[in-house]
Parts: C-alpha cells; sequence; structure tokens
C-alpha cells in the first residue's frame, strides 16, 4: 500500500483498510506530527467604554458604559493575573480613550512588561472617517501611548471592528508601525500588506459589462499583517449586546474551547511553521466562566512540543526576518 498524503495521516482503521469517515473525527483522533515551530499568542483588545462608543451601540445606555467600567476595572486585573500565571506576555491593544479612563489598571499593564500596541481613541471605524480625522486620531494615540509607555513608541496596531481604511495602511507606516493585526488574507502565516486593493461592486440598474472586473492587487508594502480572525476571538459569540440585530454572547465556552482547539490541531499536524494569534477583550474575557475556559486552553496547548506563547511583535519580526520584500518596496521605519 502506498504511502498516504500527510492530511490523511491517523485516519486509517487498520483492521479494514479504509478511510475512516471525517465527520466523525476530532482534534483528539488526528495522529499529530509535531510541527517545528509555533509561535501563539493573545491580543488584548481593551475596548471597555470605548467600545460602547464607537461600535457596540451603547453610547446612550448607562447599562452598557457600565458594563464598559467592568472590563477596565474588573477584567484587566483578572486577565493580569491569567497571564502572570502561565508567564505569558501577550499584546494589548489599547485605545486612547481607555489609557485615558483607565490609568492605573493600564500601569499595571505597562508594569507587567507586556507590549503595547494601537487601537483607535474610541473604538471608532475608520471607513467611516476621512482622512483628516483619521490622521488627527493617529498621531494624538501615537503620541499618548508613546509617552505612557516611557518614550517607547507602539509597533502594532488593530484597527476598531478590524475595519481597515484605504489610507490606512501608509498612514500606518509613516508612523513606524511595523504590523497591523486587522485583515484576514490567512489564518496562521503573517504576510505583507498591500496598499489598496480595488474591486467592483455590483450595480443592478447598469449594465453587467460595466461591474464584471476582477480584483485588482494594491502594490505590496513593508506592513507585516499579523491575521486576524473572527474564528479566534472571544467577542462575538460569548458577548450581549442589546443593540445587535441578531443578539449573540450565549455561546458555551466549551464550543468555543473545542473550536480553537481543533484549528490548533489542524495546524499543527500540516504546517511546519505557523503562529496562531488569539484576540481576547477584558469585557469577555475578564468573566469567570471565559477565563476557566481559558486555562483549560492554555495548559492543553502547553502539552504540544515547540510551542512558544509570545507578543505579536515577535511573530511579525521573526516573519520579517525569513521573508524579504521585494527591492523596489520602501520601508517607512
Amino acid at each position: 500500500m502506498s504511502p498516504l498524503p500527510r492530511c490523511y495521516r491517523g485516519l486509517v482503521n487498520p483492521t479494514k483498510n479504509i478511510l475512516v469517515a471525517q465527520a466523525h473525527l476530532t482534534s483528539r483522533d488526528i495522529e499529530i506530527t509535531p510541527a517545528k515551530n509555533v509561535l501563539i499568542g493573545f491580543g488584548v483588545d481593551v475596548d471597555a467604554v470605548a467600545g460602547w462608543l464607537g461600535s457596540y451601540g451603547g453610547e446612550d445606555s448607562p447599562l452598557d458604559i457600565s458594563r464598559g467600567m467592568y472590563a477596565g476595572e474588573v477584567g484587566v486585573p483578572r486577565l493580569l493575573k491569567l497571564f502572570k500565571k502561565y508567564n505569558i506576555q501577550a499584546t494589548w491593544f489599547i485605545p486612547g480613550h481607555s489609557l485615558e479612563t483607565f490609568p492605573e489598571e493600564m500601569k499595571m499593564v505597562r508594569d507587567a512588561g507586556h507590549e503595547i500596541g494601537l487601537h483607535g481613541y474610541s473604538h471608532e471605524n475608520p471607513t467611516a472617517m476621512s482622512p483628516e480625522q483619521q490622521k488627527d486620531v493617529l498621531d494624538y494615540t501615537h503620541k499618548l501611548l508613546t509617552e505612557f509607555n516611557h518614550g517607547i513608541p507602539p509597533k502594532g496596531n488593530v484597527a476598531p471592528w478590524w475595519e481597515t481604511s484605504k489610507e490606512g495602511t501608509m498612514m500606518l507606516l509613516d508612523k513606524g508601525i511595523e504590523y497591523d493585526h486587522s485583515s484576514m488574507a490567512h489564518d496562521s502565516q503573517a504576510y505583507y500588506m498591500r496598499d489598496a486593493d480595488s474591486w467592483t461592486k455590483i450595480d443592478y440598474n447598469a449594465k453587467a459589462e460595466t461591474w464584471m472586473k476582477p480584483l485588482i492587487r494594491g502594490n505590496e508594502t513593508g506592513l507585516v499583517c499579523i491575521p486576524a480572525n473572527w474564528y479566534l476571538e472571544d467577542m462575538t459569540p460569548m458577548m450581549f449586546m442589546k443593540a445587535s440585530p441578531n443578539s449573540h454572547g450565549w455561546v458555551d465556552t466549551r464550543v468555543v474551547e473545542q473550536l480553537w482547539k481543533d484549528t490548533f490541531s489542524y495546524c499543527y499536524s500540516e504546517e511546519e511553521e505557523f503562529i496562531f494569534p488569539l484576540s481576547i477583550h477584558p469585557d469577555v474575557s475578564g468573566r469567570p466562566h471565559v477565563l476557566l475556559m481559558l486555562e483549560r486552553f492554555i495548559e492543553w496547548v502547553n502539552t504540544h512540543e515547540n510551542v512558544h506563547w509570545v507578543p505579536m511583535i515577535e511573530m511579525a519580526r521573526q516573519f520579517r526576518s525569513k521573508n524579504d520584500l521585494r527591492t523596489e518596496v520602501k520601508m517607512r521605519f
């Protein structure tokens, strides 16, 4: 019998010499071949009150604002305690509003040695802002975080709601930002971002020939993307929002935990090297039931060989060290 492709390892029934139906497999059924190098890390978006002001539809609700206070005053210390327990250095993406509203809690983050990155001011949507507004927010928050962090400028950015504008990439490069954690063109590998892809929307009032056009790729830049992933974050499945048209927040933590484990197991089996960036929020992961899920997941991950918990700047710099830019691409930092 000829060797099976790698993707089928562990799926053979030795008594019947047939493939086991993949639909019935779980992460525990797959025979694991250790990857050579795995970088995993938490990106903590300190949305808190800013999230309700800019994105969640709670700007007029004292109740929702109080939930933002919970994130800053209760969730942040709990997550810091978790990271200390497991000796994890995370990346905290801090909106300017959160820094100025919760200065003592943010000092706890800084003094624990975690990486600090940009996340807007009030969790505003970059695609709804003018270039001037975007620049004003970036200038202010970059200065604010740099001064707060003893003169060390932030090197990473997360766009609120992961919505990036067409001007955003070059603005970040002009500020010396090395990586962005907002796009989703991959899920387990970093890549260099392009400045502005363009595409044609469908116009049902026009002739089809006017909109039957492919996407046009922009130019590659020196900004590294540490990919975001709706399936590796905590908020959409586990945070209730009154203003959401399809109210969520009631997914069992063990469902989310198993989704994360299955994703990790696939990558660990199939890829020689990969990154596994997770996005969490003190609003959600500061809750007791989610903290217990994180403990279980961390301890499970730590049973694997060649896995390293790192801040996202380390993911970006390892990628850059192994992947040269084209000679015509200019770096801006």
